[in-house]
């Protein structure tokens, strides 16, 4: 389906026409048509497939053919400042033959940049895109008044649950217009993501084009490794490869820092990119390998989704993602558009159950490289699966074993047999001789233990309990005397003190 297919205003078209959007994708030909009809909307829908578009084009259209007033209009969260910063400069590019405003809320700039953001929101701008975290500050300062709001988008909302953004979702929530439209897009769809649905969503339409499988562009490929070696496994693989762009993902600020400082010391244009680092040195290292001066980026899962970066050869995942999806949402930065790119996962011995999952999820055994020359033999690989019986083995595997065990079973049954026979002779023969010797000790001590048996009647007997809890009991008792005593001495003072 084409754009011009859809109800667009003419201006709007224009833009569309600019940023040379001409074929609809899956989740734009279901998405838009629902948007555009005012109804609230939940999507499923992985980076990577246009969904930014999904949203904004039929936004803007129902923005122009509404009169504008001196209020904010519509509000799109981002879980991170540069997926806000690039669905601003989508926005300006879609809406540059339009008059609508935007203005993107992000923290971590100067004092100037805050105060631009709030007289934007104050004088009533369009549309803002914004960060949870920022916007809630600028709620708790009265710099907005959303009384206006007619529609609110969420834009990667399982990221934004996975950072801990819930309470301030529901928070910015509360300050907005019960009649609104609501648009939902998340990557994934956990139990989380629909009770957040069921919280802001008022009747709505849900649209499925998740595809949660990588690109067939994509070479996928695994490094069985000791944890000690991923460092100079990746420096080997980046002296080895030609590639003009690389991201290596890593799952600790502090791997990033460390591969990152590793990479300098090779001489290599590197980068790095966590959240420890400052707005400004961000957006310079980001425009620093979007224009070559540097071809290798250092980053944490900030970079992992919904940054679109054109050229990117490869990805070498330093640690094994969490799960399938980021897994997907990693190498998915490459072989983008139809291109083709390499994935590479570092599958350290305390990660291959992780890993393991992540193939199971795929329903492939990802290819595992051998080790390059110089840096020895990697751990075996043997993941330890949960659910479904964990790893399948072949078939031939699993005949042997059913063999082995029927075999077991007729052994174990055979000596049962032969066991519970000799036993039943060994327990008969017992019994005949044991009665008479137990009944000769009964009488015998029925004649000389009359009084301890009216002890056990009275359930006083402590003969027959153990050593431990006899001795025990007479320090009881004793104590228990001494204390009487006391007591009566006591009671006594007390008496003449009172008389």
């Amino acid at each position: 389906m084409r754009f011009d297919e859809l109800d667009f205003e003419p201006s709007l078209i224009d833009g569309i026409d600019a940023m040379n959007f001409q074929e609809m994708t899956p989740v734009q030909e279901k998405a838009m048509p629902v948007v555009m009809e005012g109804k609230d909307l939940i999507a499923c829908a992985q980076t990577g497939t246009g969904k930014t578009a999904a949203y904004l084009l039929p936004l803007i259209n129902q923005l122009l053919r509404k009169p504008s007033h001196d209020k904010v209009r519509a509000i799109i969260m981002a879980p991170t400042r540069e997926l806000a910063q690039q669905i601003d400069q989508q926005l300006e590019g879609i809406s540059y033959f339009v008059p609508i405003s935007s203005v993107a809320v992000y923290g971590g700039n100067d004092a100037s940049a805050y105060e631009t953001q709030k007289q934007a929101m104050k004088n009533g701008t369009d549309i803002v895109i914004a960060t949870p975290g920022r916007l809630i500050s600028h709620i708790k300062m009265e710099n907005a008044d959303f009384s206006g709001v007619e529609h609110f988008i969420l834009d990667e909302a399982d990221r934004m649950l996975d950072m801990g953004f819930y309470d301030d979702i529901i928070s910015i929530v509360k300050t907005l217009p019960i009649k609104r439209q609501t648009v939902m897009f998340s990557a994934t769809m956990p139990a989380k993501i629909k009770k957040l649905a069921e919280t802001i969503l008022h009747e709505p339409e849900f649209v499925n084009v998740a595809i949660s499988k990588p690109a067939e562009g994509i070479t996928q490929q695994a490094y069985i490794c000791y944890e000690t070696q991923k460092r100079m496994l990746v420096q080997k693989l980046l002296a080895n490869n030609s590639v003009d762009k690389t991201i290596i993902f890593a799952s600790s600020k502090q791997n990033v820092k460390d591969v990152y400082n590793a990479l300098l010391r090779m001489k290599i244009k590197v980068g790095a990119m966590h959240s420890d680092l400052d707005q400004a040195f961000r957006d310079e290292v980001m425009l620093d390998y979007k224009s070559g001066k540097i071809n290798v980026i250092v980053a944490t899962d900030i970079l992992s989704r919904g940054i679109d970066i054109e050229g990117i050869d490869m990805v070498i995942n330093y640690d094994v993602p969490h799960d399938a999806e980021d897994y997907i949402h990693r190498i998915g930065r490459t072989a983008r558009a139809n291109r083709q790119g390499v994935g590479i996962t570092f599958v350290s011995e305390k990660d291959q159950d992780r890993f393991g999952m992540i193939e199971q999820f795929l329903e492939k055994e990802i290819d595992k490289m051998p080790m390059p020359e110089g840096l020895g033999e990697g751990p075996a690989y043997n993941p330890q699966l949960k659910g479904r019986g964990g790893r399948r083995r072949p078939n031939s595997q699993r005949q042997m074993a059913n063999d082995k065990r029927l075999k077991s079973n007729d052994k174990s049954r055979k000596s049962n047999d032969i066991g519970d026979n000799r036993s039943n002779d060994k327990r008969l023969k017992s019994n005949g001789i044991g009665d008479n010797r137990s009944n000769d000790k009964r009488l015998k001590s029925n004649d000389n233990g009359n009084d301890t048996n009216m002890q056990n009647a009275n359930g006083n007997d402590e003969s027959q309990r153990p050593r431990r809890y006899n001795n025990h009991r007479r320090r009881f008792n004793n104590n228990r005397n001494h204390n009487n005593h006391k007591t009566q001495q006591g009671e006594s003072t007390k008496n003449d003190s009172v008389g």
